[in-house]
């Protein structure tokens, strides 16, 4: 990673501060939303939400990766809550499982994130991206059977999912429609070139507009058109604190006295494991949408999670995840470095703190419409045709990663998704690893890249495919390692090859030693004096043991 100076961050906060901005209001409904679903308190989502951009964003390697709270870990949440039967126990193990992520950064388990592969990861966004759609439509249109959106179901299958959309446009909210129809035409409008060329429009993005729009729209109705405005219950709810002192009154501190539960210790297990996946997912993602391409170190993400987490837990907030959602709307609104991260958790803090009663008159169809863009960035048409164009290696672990999540949840459809691609991976190498080509009665086995007993059964079927009476030569040069199982079968393959009037050649075995072939071979073979015999000398039993096998081919003329 390359470290910025503090200039660097100076030269970008013209495309930061909007884009936090962009993200406060994003993450405003989705930490309460978290934070409803998880049996907490509201406020404990907010707290997640403010330390995961004061905190993490600076003790992150990540450039544009947003935390806070997150979706994945609301099940887990409500149930060690209610297993626990204290919220301050449940803020121990918080406290317990950042101490573990720490530990984890310093052990290097970071390492995990590099061995995701890029379709798999390219599939979670777009099963991301429809998950949103399917998510914000209810709450486009003024229907809010669930309140909970991030980039999970939480406890909802496919099937209800679809169920509520359905019932949602049964059921439709004319206020909540109109401002997310314009809201959406906003976006639209301001994504085109015409706006991205006047340098005016460009410092004023899209999502500020959205908001004012829903809240002026909202404003005129309740005066004009009751009927046509938008009922309290489709807000944004805060919590109001009559002066910015009774703010201090709204934290809730971890009762270590749940330190001597034994439950405590596998709640917090559970936690950091969890929590650091999906950490380790969101960056790679995160990475992959980043315009400059820029790749965060892994084990310092982990270490700043752990310190979130702890710092969390402390004060009264439920645990904190690098999330996917927020670092996209941050990426699509032109965010550059971690100032844009840092900026919505301040924005967070200052609207709990003092604007509480504003901000509880923004409509949550015009933040529909924000997500709903966001989502079809990360899900649009043009990604599933590249996918079909790089072939059925690339498209078929991407389109499974997609319906694996979509059916179950994140982490298992990732898990899915990464099977699908192991075998693709294994699928290759055993085509590619071994080549035989022919010409004339002359053969060619070539070792392409490294070989393993998974290659055995390709190896075995290429000796039965050499005719009697040829010439073989073994080509390993191509080769760094050869596993002991496929220099046995070759070795085998040696000694049986003189039955058949085979001649053998062996070159550059490397990895494993070397198979020569006496000087005398030669001039026997040339002569065509009966059949080879092979011999092992004592010699060679010795090698074959170390991993190294040295096959010495004598020859005797039959009368």
């Amino acid at each position: 990673m390359i470290h910025k100076h503090l200039s660097y961050y100076v030269r970008h906060l013209h495309h930061d501060i909007p884009a936090g901005l962009v993200v406060f209001l994003v993450a405003l409904p989705l930490c309460l939303g978290v934070a409803l679903a998880s049996g907490a308190p509201l406020f404990s989502g907010l707290i997640a939400g403010m330390v995961g951009g004061l905190v993490i964003a600076w003790a992150s390697g990540s450039q544009l990766s947003v935390s806070g709270p997150a979706a994945g870990l609301t099940v887990i949440v409500l149930n060690a809550i209610d297993h626990l039967g204290s919220f301050q126990g449940f803020l121990v193990a918080v406290v317990l499982a950042g101490m573990l992520q720490l530990i984890l950064g310093f052990l290097r388990a970071g390492a995990i994130g590099a061995y995701f592969p890029s379709a798999v990861i390219e599939g979670m966004l777009a099963a991301i991206g429809l998950i949103l759609i399917m998510k914000q439509i209810p709450h486009a249109i003024g229907y809010d059977a669930s309140f909970e959106v991030d980039e999970v179901y939480i406890g909802e299958t496919v099937r209800e999912t679809v169920q509520s959309m359905m019932g949602a446009l049964k059921a439709i909210s004319p206020g909540a429609a109109v401002v997310s129809f314009v809201s959406l035409l906003i976006l639209a409008i301001w994504e085109s070139s015409f706006v991205k060329r006047v340098a005016l429009f460009r410092l004023i993005p899209g999502a500020l507009l959205v908001v004012a729009w829903g809240i002026i729209y909202n404003m005129m109705a309740l005066r004009m058109a009751p009927e046509w405005a938008i009922s309290s219950k489709h807000l944004v709810s805060l919590p109001v604190t009559e002066k910015p002192e009774d703010f201090l009154n709204l934290f809730t501190f971890p009762d270590f006295s749940f330190l001597a539960k034994p439950e405590v210790y596998t709640v917090a297990l559970t936690i950091a494991i969890i929590a650091s996946l999906e950490t380790l997912l969101s960056l790679e993602a995160a990475d992959k949408m980043d315009p400059l391409k820029r790749v965060a170190p892994t084990n310092r993400e982990l270490k700043a999670q752990g310190i979130g987490n702890m710092v969390s837990g402390l004060i009264g907030g439920i645990p904190i995840t690098a999330v996917i959602v927020r670092s996209a709307a941050n990426i699509n609104a032109g965010g550059q470095t971690k100032v844009s991260s840092f900026t919505h958790g301040l924005f967070l803090l200052l609207s709990v703190m003092f604007f509480a009663r504003f901000l509880n008159n923004i409509p949550l169809s015009c933040l529909a419409a924000i997500l709903l863009q966001t989502g079809y960035k990360l899900a649009k048409p043009k990604i599933f045709v590249e996918f079909f164009h790089k072939g059925w290696s690339q498209l078929v672990p991407f389109v499974v990663t997609i319906v694996a999540i979509l059916a179950t949840d994140l982490l298992k459809g990732i898990g899915v998704g990464i099977a699908v691609g192991l075998y693709y991976v294994v699928r290759a190498n055993y085509h590619a690893a071994i080549s035989l080509t022919k010409t004339d009665d002359r053969y060619v086995l070539s070792l392409n890249k490294d070989v393993t007993f998974l290659n055995r059964a390709r190896l075995r079927q290429y000796f039965n495919q050499i005719e009697e009476n040829s010439t073989v030569l073994i080509d390993g040069s191509k080769t760094q390692f050869i596993d002991h199982d496929i220099l046995e079968t070759i070795h085998d393959f040696m000694l049986s090859a003189q039955d058949n009037n085979i001649k053998v050649e062996a070159r550059a075995l490397e990895g494993k030693g070397q198979i020569q072939a006496e000087p005398e071979l030669n001039a026997v073979m040339t002569k065509g004096k009966g059949k080879n015999q092979a011999k092992l000398d004592s010699k060679t039993t010795g090698a074959l043991n170390k991993g190294q096998m040295q096959a010495v081919i004598g020859s005797k003329a039959t009368g």
